[in-house]
């Protein structure tokens, strides 16, 4: 069953060090798992939040030769033009939005939470703030691209979420996931939602990977949109 969450480990999670008021909910990309990003995620925590880094499910990925690693959804190519996995992906949002009700019924409201994601965990992120019913407050979308993007409408979008913040960060070497692709998803961003609140960062060298300045840009954002309550 793929996309299916129940076939995969549970998450990391680095748990707040008080009552936890809000949450961030990051996915990791192709071929990873949740643990690297929970430890660059508990470098830079605040006290009232719980950072909760799941797993992909493993499945055969057609662009690595079908090799089985872990994935949101499959992947053909890495091309503007590549056939996309839509059954897929809607699939695997539906499973982050069972992650964010689970938050919900742990106490902490949806627009306490930030969706954010890496590579493809960045792309499953996107599509899932923007078509969910859930309101979310933000996402930070790293090296990544909008996926099914002619499924959504010209002009702005209509959800809970047509004023979301959203962070988006691009190194400007990236040879997996080049800036353009970037480039193009923040003016489609920009069409669809509040474009006041979308934010696009790029990094002079890096590659298809983080930094410190980049996860410093990823904390600011985190405790602007995510402030203490008390």
């Amino acid at each position: 069953m793929c996309g299916n969450n129940m076939s995969a480990p549970l998450p990391a999670i680095v748990p707040a060090a008080r009552k936890a008021t809000a949450a961030v909910i990051f996915l990791h990309g192709l071929g990873d798992t949740g643990h690297g990003w929970s430890e660059a995620l508990a470098g830079i925590k605040s006290p009232h939040v719980k950072y909760i880094c799941p797993h992909a499910p493993v499945m055969p990925v057609s662009l690595n030769m079908n090799m089985s690693m872990p994935s949101w959804f499959n992947i053909t190519g890495l091309s503007p033009d590549s056939q996309e996995d839509e059954a897929g992906i809607k699939q695997a949002a539906e499973s982050v939005k069972a992650l964010i009700d689970q938050e919900v019924k742990n106490g902490i409201p949806s627009h306490r939470i930030i969706l954010g994601g890496f590579s493809q965990g960045g792309a499953l992120s996107l599509y899932t703030a923007l078509t969910t019913h859930q309101k979310l407050a933000g996402v930070i979308a790293l090296s990544c691209w909008l996926p099914l993007r002619a499924s959504f409408p010209q002009g702005p979008i209509s959800g809970v979420n047509k004023d979301i913040a959203v962070l988006q960060c691009h190194g400007d070497c990236d040879p997996l996931v080049p800036l353009m692709f970037g480039s193009l998803t923040v003016e489609k961003l920009k069409s669809m939602i509040n474009p006041a609140n979308v934010t696009f960062k790029t990094y002079a060298g890096m590659m298809h990977s983080s930094s410190l300045e980049e996860m410093m840009d990823v904390k600011q954002f985190i405790d602007k949109y995510l402030p203490p309550l008390d």
